[in-house]
């Protein structure tokens, strides 16, 4: 005889969650429709995973270099294992990963300082970047606080065309003999558009490499990797940066961010992030390595679960009658799901249930403050076991007209599920 574990999940949610036999069924109903998608998200999960699993195997990975260092961390075999592999995986020269790279915004102030000097150029080609970047460039009016702009690195945007879509030909215009570098943001951050495909940034950087084959081309990857089958350093971006505690951690490493291209400009960087002559020759990983490198390996797979969760919510949402960005049936670039309330009642009704469905901190109630680096109030759900980790399940949006939510990461695509299963709960109870 066999057990209906279906009834036994239904009976359950119910009890425990308060969840509908009718929201389960048109949860399951969603499930059922999104089978071609899912399928494809596994697919390429497969596939790198197993460019993962070959590149650790190439770099012959053993216990030994699970081992830590302290004090100046000279000839730490664990942590430059890290970086091989992080270069193989990533089609390039070289890698820059360290737990003391504090965050994302951190990789990229990094990687900036590191590659510009005075006199230089940088344009951003996807139009303004991310809240944390404008008081690194210096488009922020703050004067004296070491931006870019106080020393005399200049800044040009190309915004985006009506649709959201990159301006080829305004990118075209704007790129001269005297552009040092040119900046793609790959995820959406907090604008309610696609993130760039890796076809999009292909043709990014074969438009500034025809106009001026010197120009460096950079691009912030955070939320993007294994989300494709490539990633941008192998389709012509010189340089990238990214987060430990965002996809290539996958949900282990504790901190952390990554900088990975053409070895000189990843030197340059390795000198901003230490001292000129040090380089990456210093940096105790203080027992991270065995943590960093498991959660790359397992990062596919944890990337896999993200997007499935998103694509899932999505089609919650738009059953419920809400604008989602992307579609529950679109192509996806980043594991960012964005989904427009039109109402702070409503922002703050789906981080709460995004809240109450973490593993950590579920009994807390989000409330939005004046969050660093951000010009409006944050309201930010992330029930996490790393704080701030957004490969981790959570959600946060400016409380700014259309009261936006930002969704992303899951480890687990059930807790996913059951988030989604909540939020539709709480919003229907709003109506």
């Amino acid at each position: 005889m066999q057990t209906d574990y279906t009834k036994d999940t239904k009976r359950l949610l119910m009890e425990k969650y308060g969840i509908s036999q009718e929201l389960y069924e048109l949860c399951s109903q969603c499930e059922q429709s999104l089978s071609f998608e899912f399928g494809n998200i596994e697919k390429i999960a497969e596939f790198n995973h197993l460019k993962v699993l070959h590149a650790m195997q190439e770099c012959g990975i053993s216990d030994r270099h699970f081992a830590g260092t302290c004090g100046y961390g000279y000839d730490d075999i664990g942590r430059d294992a890290i970086e091989e592999v992080y270069a193989k995986v990533f089609g390039c020269e070289d890698a820059l990963v360290r737990g003391s790279i504090l965050s994302g915004t951190v990789a990229l102030a990094t990687l900036l300082y590191g590659i510009l000097r005075p006199g230089d150029e940088i344009i951003a080609a996807t139009g303004k970047p991310y809240d944390t970047l404008e008081g690194i460039i210096g488009i922020k009016d703050v004067e004296n606080k070491g931006s870019l702009k106080d020393f005399g690195v200049t800044y040009k945007q190309v915004d985006l065309l009506e649709n959201l879509d990159v301006d080829f030909e305004g990118l075209r215009k704007a790129v001269t003999d005297k552009t040092t570098m040119v900046m793609i943001q790959r995820s959406k951050g907090y604008a309610f558009r696609h993130a760039f495909s890796i076809d999009t940034i292909e043709k990014i950087v074969k438009t500034v490499k025809e106009v001026n084959p010197n120009c460096i081309v950079m691009c912030d990857n955070c939320y993007g990797e294994f989300v494709e089958t490539r990633e941008p350093t192998e389709v012509g971006v010189d340089i990238m940066a990214g987060s430990l505690i965002k996809n290539p951690g996958g949900g282990l490493a504790l901190s952390g961010g990554y900088i990975a291209g053409r070895r000189d400009l990843v030197s340059r960087a390795s000198d901003r992030y230490s001292a000129p002559g040090l380089g990456k020759h210093v940096g105790a990983s203080l027992g991270s390595n065995r943590w960093m490198m498991q959660g790359f390996y397992m990062a596919p797979h944890i990337v896999s679960q993200a997007v499935k969760g998103a694509v899932l919510i999505a089609a919650l949402m738009e059953h419920e009658g809400y604008e989602t960005m992307p579609h529950s049936k679109d192509p996806r670039a980043d594991i960012v799901q964005a989904i427009k309330f039109g109402s702070p009642e409503k922002l703050r009704s789906f981080c709460a249930s995004i809240q109450a469905a973490a593993p950590v901190d579920s009994f807390v109630v989000p409330e939005e403050w004046d969050m660093p680096g951000y010009d409006a109030q944050v309201i930010m759900a992330a029930g996490a076991f790393v704080q701030g980790s957004s490969i981790e399940l959570s959600s946060d949006g400016t409380m700014t007209p259309p009261y936006i939510a930002y969704m992303q990461g899951g480890l687990i695509y059930e807790n996913v599920k059951l988030a989604g299963m909540m939020a539709v709960k709480r919003l229907r109870n709003l109506n």
